[in-house]
């Protein structure tokens, strides 16, 4: 009996995944898991760390990720994967040639600028971040060398992902960015008496090799040898040439990256802690409806991309479910932004300021949380009918869009950090608008009013819902009252109300989550609603998936072997 429950559970770690669906179930899950340990290792640092302090820790990451990103991530994302694949068909000595060239060629060429790097982080960093002290920069650049051997680690692990991901076996790969996390969470815990910032630097070591050598026995049990003979074969080629539009693209990214944390150094020290916590937050509704979605639609989309027809309203259906899940969170992350950052990030050394400001960031984001989960699909409809340079260039145009905007936000027009989060909002809209604009005009050929019908539906339900959660947050909290903090405080008909009988004390945590999760709920049931009583289309659609999972207890079959195009995906570093 014992021995079956542990083949059976064998079986499940390391058997591939037979179908879309159940790939994608696992991405899904995998996802929300990642984020939500992302959090509670954001939570753990601001319990020991500062703001201030933080904000150095997380500008280290900017030299090492821009490495890692350009010489490795792109090429992963975008080229390994479908040419190991189809390796794989000639034989698997061909295909483990490949991956270790891959890792031989990733490595010489990260080690050789990690060094160089390494060696100027100082003066690079007084770059990259002048509002920081000289002091500051210091302890940036001494944190970044040892990020910069986490890094490496990096470099194998994700090919190992490529490995496995391309002999469909998704769960392994999945859970790595979890060992990565509780790595922090551990480092942080343990050694933040004696090391201080050392101390989640070293967490983030730690986390890389666990990140590495969870994914290595099941690599290793497959076929996976490492060797340290360079094979450049036809095929290596062919992954330098499909990485290159993708690596172009995340240089473009980089660059914005970097110049948040330039323009954020020059608010406050603090102001990078802000953005990076608003950051992580809003990445929860994105990767989880965006990314999952996006990945579980694209082989349909590939399927049909000779049948324009079926692959419009397929791409289209897809587009309004997204939205459909996205636009009630993105509301709900406006008006509750200050409980919720409380409850994350509410420590003792996390005071109020820095809670309205990482408020502040969080609505910047919310903003364009629709359009940013609406480009993972958009992208993915040209990536089906095998147009990877359109969603490259658009990407580049709206990256260039964003930095503009950064820039004229915090130094023209002097809005502090949040006015980077609204930046990239903003570029987020008008990458999606382009996105959708090109892919109309040539492929869907969608009347205008026949595409905007369904979003002003969903845009008027979560208005809706929104002003009636603020309503009832603000009745209901009992600071708003002493304070005077509302308008509500100011209407002749309230003011004499008992309203010590009804509203709680939200300076109590438990009180806190109460308030947060009825206004959640309640808002979440009047935007059904509303969507029910104006026909939002996605409202049945909606009901009908709850009907199959819930009481017919199935859902609709997938074919099982789909395999998926070249597939970039969106830039994630590691501190997010």
């Amino acid at each position: 009996m014992v021995s079956k429950f542990f083949t059976k559970g064998k079986k499940f770690f390391t058997d591939p995944q037979s179908s879309v669906l159940s790939a994608a179930t696992i991405i899904m899950l995998m996802i929300v898991a990642s984020r939500v340990l992302g959090l509670i290792r954001q939570r753990t640092l601001a319990h020991f760390f500062t703001p201030n302090e933080l904000s150095l820790f997380f500008a280290a990451f900017r030299l090492p990720d821009l490495v890692f990103e350009v010489l490795v991530f792109g090429t992963f994302s975008s080229a390994f994967i479908p040419v190991f694949t189809k390796a794989l068909d000639k034989g698997n000595s061909h295909a483990w040639k490949i991956a270790s060239t891959i890792v031989n060629i990733g490595l010489l060429f990260f080690v050789l600028t990690a060094t160089l790097m390494s060696l100027g982080a100082e003066s690079i960093y007084r770059l990259f971040a002048p509002g920081y002290s000289e002091s500051e920069i210091l302890e940036i650049a001494s944190i970044a060398k040892i990020l910069f051997a986490a890094q490496g680690f990096f470099v194998v692990s994700y090919v190992l992902t490529g490995v496995l991901e391309s002999l469909r076996r998704f769960l392994i790969p999945a859970l790595a960015p979890l060992f990565y996390n509780l790595g922090i969470i551990f480092g942080t815990i343990v050694f933040a008496g004696s090391y201080d910032l050392m101390a989640p630097t070293y967490g983030v070591l730690i986390g890389a090799i666990a990140h590495f050598l969870i994914q290595l026995p099941l690599a290793y049990k497959l076929g996976f040898r490492f060797s340290f003979r360079i094979f450049i074969t036809k095929d290596i080629r062919k992954i330098g040439r499909l990485a290159l539009p993708r690596i172009v693209e995340v240089v473009f990214l980089q660059i914005s990256k970097t110049a948040e944390l330039f323009l954020s150094s020059l608010i406050t020290t603090a102001s990078y802690t802000y953005y990076t916590f608003g950051n992580s937050i809003q990445l929860l509704p994105v990767g989880l409806f965006g990314t999952s979605i996006a990945k579980a639609a694209l082989p349909t989309l590939a399927r049909q991309s000779e049948d324009r027809e079926k692959f419009s309203k397929t791409l289209i259906a897809s587009l309004n479910q997204l939205i459909f899940f996205t636009a009630p969170i993105a509301t709900m992350l406006v008006v509750l932004r200050i409980p919720i950052v409380r409850l994350i990030y509410g420590t003792d050394i996390f005071d109020w300021n820095s809670t309205i400001q990482t408020g502040y960031v969080i609505s910047g984001f919310a903003v364009g949380v629709v359009f940013q989960a609406a480009n993972a699909l958009l992208a993915r409809g040209f990536y089906a009918l095998h147009n990877t340079k359109t969603p490259v260039k658009i990407s580049i145009a709206a990256i260039i869009v964003t930095i503009f905007l950064d820039f004229t936000f915090i130094r023209y027009f002097g809005f502090s950090v949040w006015g980077l989060a609204l930046g990239m909002s903003i570029g987020s809209v008008f990458q999606s608008l382009m996105l959708l604009s090109v892919l109309n005009k040539n492929v869907l050929q969608y009347p205008a009013g026949k595409l905007l019908a369904p979003i002003l539906k969903i845009t008027f339900s979560s208005v809706g819902s929104g002003f009636l959660m603020y309503f009832i947050l603000k009745f209901f909290d009992r600071s708003v009252w002493v304070k005077r903090l509302s308008f509500l405080t100011n209407i002749e008909a309230v003011r004499y109300l008992p309203f010590e009988r009804f509203v709680l004390d939200t300076r109590y945590t438990i009180n806190l989550l109460i308030l947060t999760i009825a206004v959640a709920a309640i808002g979440g049931f009047v935007y059904l609603g509303i969507s029910f009583l104006i026909k939002s289309e996605e409202i049945y659609i909606f009901f009908n998936l709850l009907k199959r999972i819930f009481i017919k207890k199935k859902l609709s079959p997938i074919p099982a072997e789909e395999k998926e195009p070249v597939t970039p995906t969106p830039t994630e570093t590691t501190t997010t």
